[in-house]
């Protein structure tokens, strides 16, 4: 007797623990029923996927959607639509809004705002403040958290807790693993003059390598003392890179597209475009990211997707607000590097699928296996694609790879066994629900 699914992915080469294979995969209630040859079953729904590659669904685990408070920049519609056209499953959003997510009411009010309205799965970073700490242990617990977040170097918005004993107050009562923008302020603040008027090539200077390790380095000390676990988020230096591996023990660290693409160079440029907290910096420090993905000593991929608009943008420096947009293009960019030889695939879903269902416990996520999600980012690994502002799903409408010529595209985003994205086309309404982390449902 024939089996039959609610969908069937024929045909497609198929990326996961068994390595790369032609291979069928057939779901059922939004879940992996079967992988391998289903030739005799039959469908509600299947899709050909011959010549095409499937992968995990790329979770991207740092985005700012900007909501609430700041939707003039993005929303959490409007953010979600630029991650599900760029191939993105779901993301884990920032805590940095007005007001700020820091308590229970608040972020019962996101994954409200985001529940059946986002068109990929969500979850909520909760910024962890002085006035919280005590708290942060159940908070971090609820439904819709993706863990604390703390800033120790001020960027968008008021959260920011940059002394020891702050963080350590925070750090003694986390149980998940604890997100971190490690920038040192003092130093920071001690450099404020180094900033030149109208010159966004002057903000890595002012925002130098030393105050991102030294905070790296206060930070690992702390986590040590506190028996916390940590992770290092938008790794911008070669010499973070070297320090993090001999602590693998408790800290984890993400990487960028940006800060793997760019370099300082392309300030003159890009102008304001570029400018990201903490910054894009020399060549050495690029290809020390590198190193770090080479070697594995970096654990995940995150777009730090932080969009203004481009009359903010346009401010004189240091006027200009950080941040760009990036969700969107984070496949396209790593896919790029692929081609290019830079990491291999397997690696590239290990960054953006495996190691936040690694790290960060989320639950049924990030593998194609038999009980999962049935999530996947279907690409085209030969297809040639300029990136422009005009294909921007964000309400920001530009993106900084503005005619940049990649190779490798999502032409797929299968959610939960939704059809949501399909060749640049929305073919199922927003669906999105809040993602399971295995540490918060068992109690």
């Amino acid at each position: 007797m024939a089996v039959t699914y609610d969908l069937i992915l024929k045909g497609g080469i198929v990326v996961n623990q068994d390595g790369i294979g032609r291979r069928d995969i057939g779901v059922k209630g939004g879940r992996i029923a079967a992988i391998g040859d289903l030739g005799t079953a039959s469908a509600g729904e299947t899709i050909d996927c011959l010549g095409l590659h499937v992968l995990p669904g790329v979770v991207d685990s740092q985005v700012h959607f900007r909501e609430p408070g700041l939707e003039h920049k993005e929303d959490l519609e409007t953010g979600s639509l630029a991650a599900v056209l760029g191939g993105v499953t779901a993301v884990f959003e920032m805590p940095n809004t007005n007001p700020l997510t820091t308590s229970e009411a608040m972020l019962a009010d996101k994954v409200k705002r985001a529940t059946g309205r986002m068109h990929c799965d969500f979850a909520f970073w909760v910024g962890g403040t002085r006035d919280n700490a005590g708290d942060v242990a159940e908070l971090e617990r609820l439904p819709g958290a993706a863990g604390i977040k703390v800033f120790m170097g001020s960027s968008t918005g008021d959260l920011l807790v940059e002394d020891d004993e702050g963080v350590a107050s925070i750090l003694r009562n986390t149980r998940r693993r604890a997100a971190f923008h490690s920038e040192d302020e003092f130093r920071l603040r001690e450099r404020l003059g180094l900033r030149v008027e109208n010159d966004p090539s002057s903000h890595p200077v002012w925002r130098d390598e030393i105050a991102a390790l030294q905070c790296t380095e206060r930070l690992v000390r702390i986590a040590r003392q506190t028996r916390a676990r940590i992770h290092v988020l938008h790794i911008s230096t070669a010499e973070e890179i070297t320090f993090l591996q001999q602590y693998k023990d408790v800290a984890t660290c993400e990487a960028t597209p940006h800060h793997l693409t760019m370099s300082s160079d392309d300030y003159a440029r890009l102008g304001t475009l570029l400018q990201m907290n903490p910054p894009v910096r020399a060549a050495r420090h690029r290809d020390g990211i590198w190193q770090g993905i080479g070697q594995g000593i970096v654990d995940v991929l995150g777009s730090d997707h932080a969009p203004h608009t481009l009359a903010e943008k346009a401010k004189p420096y240091p006027a200009s607000p950080s941040g760009m947009t990036g969700v969107q293009t984070l496949v396209p960019i790593m896919l790029d590097h692929v081609n290019a030889g830079r990491l291999t695939l397997e690696r590239f879903v290990d960054l953006s699928s495996h190691g936040p269902n690694r790290i960060f416990g989320m639950a049924r996520k990030g593998r194609i296996a038999a009980g999962y999600d049935a999530d996947f980012t279907v690409v085209d690994m030969k297809r040639r694609e300029t990136i422009t502002n005009a294909q921007a799903g964000s309400r920001a409408g530009w993106t900084p790879y503005d005619g940049k010529e990649v190779t490798g595209w999502p032409v797929g985003t299968i959610i939960r066994g939704n059809r949501v994205m399909w060749e640049g086309e929305i073919v199922t309404p927003s669906q999105g629900a809040a993602v399971e982390f295995s540490e918060a449902i068992i109690r």
